[in-house]
């Protein structure tokens, strides 16, 4: 799970950056309008966190511009502004939820682990796929009814996997959603899927040959 988070406030990021990593989350951080722009034209996201207040323009702006081109993501507005028709408006240009500053970081992950469920077809706080259960409340994986303990880049890979049940991803998909701009190693992503295929059974994650990897049912 990749989120963008757009946020000019230097210290309220680094908080909800470092609690969003401890859910398996991996957040990348921008604090500009243009930046946001840039960087969901040319990256993959799970869902934004978008503050309304940025330094080179209003985000209100940047939100019914995505919408506009067919950007369907789920999108979670920040905004000191806490009177009833900013909130209206919000929702109605776009905005799938609304946090009004300040806030409590554990209600921020709630609602976006929530609208990104929802996004997925996912209306539980589990997912089942034959033998694998993920409680996405807890962060626990049990497979075979077995707990299974899991690093975070693995947890996230795993996520990303239950997220897309059914499709393919390619290798590229996994490194952007797993490690964001973060750096990646040539062969991580093969590692993680080393790992979680030992931890649980081989032919869980199967491997299509010349495009990429997709969770496989198994019991």
């Amino acid at each position: 799970m990749r989120v963008l988070l757009v946020e000019d406030n230097k210290l309220l990021a680094q908080g909800i950056v470092m609690s969003l990593a401890k859910e398996g989350i991996q957040v990348d951080h921008l604090a500009s309008f243009h930046q946001a722009q840039v960087a969901l034209n040319n990256e993959d996201f799970s869902a934004i966190i978008l503050d309304l207040s940025l330094p080179d323009g209003n985000g209100a702006d940047l939100l019914k511009q995505w919408r506009k081109n067919g950007i369907s993501l789920p999108i979670i507005v920040l905004t000191a502004n806490t009177d009833f028709d900013t909130r209206l408006m919000c929702l109605d240009i776009g905005a799938d939820d609304y946090l009004s500053k300040p806030f409590d970081v554990r209600e921020l992950i709630a609602r976006l682990k929530a609208i990104i469920r929802r996004q997925h077809g996912l209306d539980h706080n589990q997912f089942s796929y034959g033998a694998l259960t993920i409680d996405f409340t807890r962060c626990e994986v049990h497979f075979r009814d077995q707990l299974i303990s899991l690093s975070r880049r693995e947890y996230q890979l795993l996520l990303e996997f239950a997220q897309s049940a059914g499709r393919v991803l390619t290798r590229n998909q996994l490194e952007q959603l797993t490690y964001g701009w973060d750096e990646v190693g040539s062969n991580s992503i093969e590692v993680h899927i080393h790992h979680l295929r030992k931890k649980t059974a081989t032919e869980l994650i199967k491997t299509v040959r010349g495009i990429g990897y997709i969770l496989n049912e198994i019991v």
